[in-house]
């Protein structure tokens, strides 16, 4: 049985520990470091740790207790993790590769990055840049069938907690790296800044997907994390297209998206697609959803249909995909 001590320290603690503590700890890295090699060798463990830290806090201070057992996700929710990150880290390293063929160098026409400011600030411009992108190709991606088919992959979850937080269908990755931090990186934007914002890339997803009851005051309302995205994620037809951000609720504002409280009480059931009702749990369905998906017909799984010659279950009225 948890303390009320550790409920209390978790529920006050565990927010400013992952997205100041830790991210604090990956910038003191990569830039104090001795060897370039190091810089990022430290983002690993620290990685490990936002990971550790979230499964822990998840058993001591649950929104849902039925979030914290396994859904038959935890393999499929692992190679999310390792593709996600695989390909976030081969991003950063293809930047001097692309900055040597582009010849990006400070004074060039493309180097208008501002690689004289503290790398603190490059970084939370950076954040800024990457916060509003990540919205917009969010927001697109609620809209149009296309984009919907590779977002559903991360939709998918009949539970939110930390380590779905890195599930994405690679292609829309893909999309994400393409739109919201290449462009950024073409701009001189250095090596370090890309590594460190794909380390708070990472932290933020953990801590946005948390199954975490923590308090955060007077910035509840503005950090998109806790009941602000569970919002997003609920199984309520359109009811979800709302709290785009990742990072921030601002861009939502702006957007006229921004829904600081669910219209009735989210329960543990309440995630997931409407018209996916048990969603794929392997990898390779995974890659395969958004090519067989047909947004608001009733989905079945290629390992789930029934024996050739047996009746399928009768369809019921599905809402329109969202």
């Amino acid at each position: 049985m948890n303390s009320g001590f550790q409920r209390t320290i978790v529920r006050y603690g565990y927010v400013p520990f992952m997205l100041i503590g830790l991210n604090g700890a990956a910038i003191y890295a990569v830039t104090h470091s001795q060897s370039h090699i190091w810089h990022y060798a430290w983002l690993l463990p620290l990685l490990a740790l936002a990971f550790a830290t979230a499964f822990y806090a998840e058993r001591v201070l649950p929104f849902h207790e039925e979030w914290n057992h396994s859904h038959g996700d935890d393999n499929v929710n692992l190679w999310h993790t390792i593709v996600y990150e695989g390909t976030s880290a081969t991003g950063v390293l293809m930047i001097p590769l692309v900055a040597y063929v582009l010849q990006i160098q400070p004074g060039s026409l493309l180097a208008v990055w501002p690689r004289d400011w503290p790398i603190i600030a490059q970084l939370a411009l950076a954040v800024l840049v990457a916060d509003f992108m990540f919205t917009l190709i969010h927001f697109l991606s609620h809209r149009y069938a296309t984009l919907w088919k590779l977002h559903a992959v991360h939709h998918g979850a009949a539970r939110i907690y930390g380590f779905n937080g890195l599930v994405r269908h690679p292609l829309h990755q893909a999309l994400d790296m393409a739109v919201g931090t290449a462009p950024m990186a073409l701009l001189g934007m250095p090596v370090e800044v890309a590594a460190l914002l794909g380390f708070v890339i990472s932290v933020q997803l953990i801590v946005q997907h948390s199954n975490v009851d923590a308090a955060i005051g007077p910035f509840r309302n503005h950090l998109s994390i806790g009941r602000i995205h569970h919002l997003h994620h609920v199984n309520w037809g359109k009811e979800g297209d709302v709290n785009f951000g990742l990072f921030l609720t601002l861009w939502d504002r702006m957007f006229g998206t921004f829904a600081p409280e669910p219209p009735r009480p989210i329960t543990a059931k309440d995630m997931g697609i409407d018209d996916v009702p048990q969603f794929p749990t392997s990898y390779s369905e995974h890659l395969a959803f958004p090519f067989r998906y047909k947004p608001g017909t009733q989905y079945a799984s290629p390992a789930a249909a029934p024996p050739e010659g047996t009746a399928s279950p009768a369809r019921g009225t599905v809402p329109t995909a969202r």
